[in-house]
């Protein structure tokens, strides 16, 4: 079973992402938690929320999460791609997600994730990551530890560090 890191500790990965969605998958993976295409929520929202078991959603880049507005409370899991690394939009996303949208789940990082970006990737939400195939998991847990403190508020800090100090 692949691996990786949620709340800095490596685990197994008990969801499947699905990219190519066909209402006949359902049927056939009936048993298994399944992160599905914001397209396909969408179009099969009332056929999926009967699923006995667990599903989520995964946005791409240029999706928003005002899509899911009205059913953050049904989604245990809120995938966010990187397709590539230089497209930082799905740090805007899961910023959104927390502070805008008070959404509680999972918000996993997938695609393009590098070591580089895990301690920014926090700091704006996101508690899970999906590493990609060349990245070590047991050193990219080290990345949470590269700064002592930021000056900025974020999700994982709300305070910025002048009233830290006060």
């Amino acid at each position: 079973m692949p691996k990786l890191i949620k709340n800095r500790q490596i685990i197994e990965d008990n969801w499947e992402l699905v990219k190519d969605f066909s209402a006949d998958l359902l049927a056939e993976r009936g048993g298994e938690n399944l992160l599905l295409p914001l397209v396909a929520w969408l179009e099969h929202k009332d056929v999926i929320a009967a699923r006995s078991s667990a599903t989520g959603v995964w946005l791409d880049s240029h999706e928003l999460p005002a899509q899911l507005a009205d059913s953050l409370h049904n989604l245990p899991v809120i995938a966010l791609n990187f397709p590539v690394f230089r497209d930082g939009r799905p740090f805007s996303s899961a910023r959104e997600l927390r502070l805008n949208f008070g959404y509680q789940g999972e918000v996993r990082a997938i695609g393009d994730v590098l070591r580089d970006q895990l301690f920014y990737m926090a700091r704006c939400g996101f508690d899970a990551f999906v590493m990609r195939e060349d990245q070590n998991l047991e050193t990219s847990l080290q990345a949470f530890e590269d700064f002592r403190d930021a000056y900025q508020s974020s999700v994982d800090r709300p305070d910025p560090l002048f009233r830290r100090r006060a």
